[in-house]
């Protein structure tokens, strides 16, 4: 074998140089893409490592809210609970003072009847027994009562000729019979 001549040896370490330059230039953009590749990596992992915190901050801050929402929830099922049991109970008591009313009412549209009886019977009293006509001497009338009877027992008043009711005054009768059953 010959040996390479001049030319061959200054090509070959021509191209053994330019082959190193490649491989010095590959690898210094090696080197700089590693370097990229970490700093991207570092900063992804704290990018992560901030979105954890941050998620966390947040879940912690929900699962606050949503205690103290619940807590609220409880309150106001609470506070509602007890309106309804005020609004029953004055509900109950209006019903009461509805009946009570409604006696009053009755009482009320009787007054002027009973005014006029009131009235009558005072006007009867002052007069009193008739002087001189003989008090107390013979036998009762026939329609007079007798011991324990009473003019104003439900059954007289509705069997005498001389005393009528009107339909209104039936109806007001009936409602005061079941009035005086109540305790008012």
């Amino acid at each position: 074998m010959s040996s390479p001549s001049p030319v061959q040896i200054r090509e070959a370490n021509a191209h053994l140089s330019a082959l190193h330059r490649r491989v010095v230039e590959l690898e210094r953009r090696l080197e700089a893409a590693e370097n990229t590749v970490r700093e991207q990596a570092e900063s992804l992992i704290r990018k992560d490592e901030q979105l954890r915190a941050t998620t966390q901050e947040i879940t912690e801050a929900k699962d606050k809210e949503i205690s103290y929402l619940h807590e609220k929830l409880c309150k106001s099922e609470e506070t509602i609970q007890r309106f309804q049991t005020t609004v029953k109970q004055k509900d109950a008591l209006i019903g009461q003072l509805q009946h009570r009313c409604q006696i009053l009412d009755n009482i009320c549209r009787s007054r002027p009847l009973l005014d006029s009886m009131l009235s009558h019977m005072a006007e009867a009293e002052r007069l009193g027994s008739l002087v001189g006509a003989g008090a107390g001497i013979g036998p009762p009338p026939a329609n007079s009562l007798m011991d324990g009877e009473s003019n104003c027992s439900p059954t007289r008043i509705c069997n005498h000729k001389d005393f009528s009711l009107s339909e209104d005054d039936m109806d007001d009768q009936e409602l005061e019979e079941i009035v005086f059953g109540t305790t008012v």
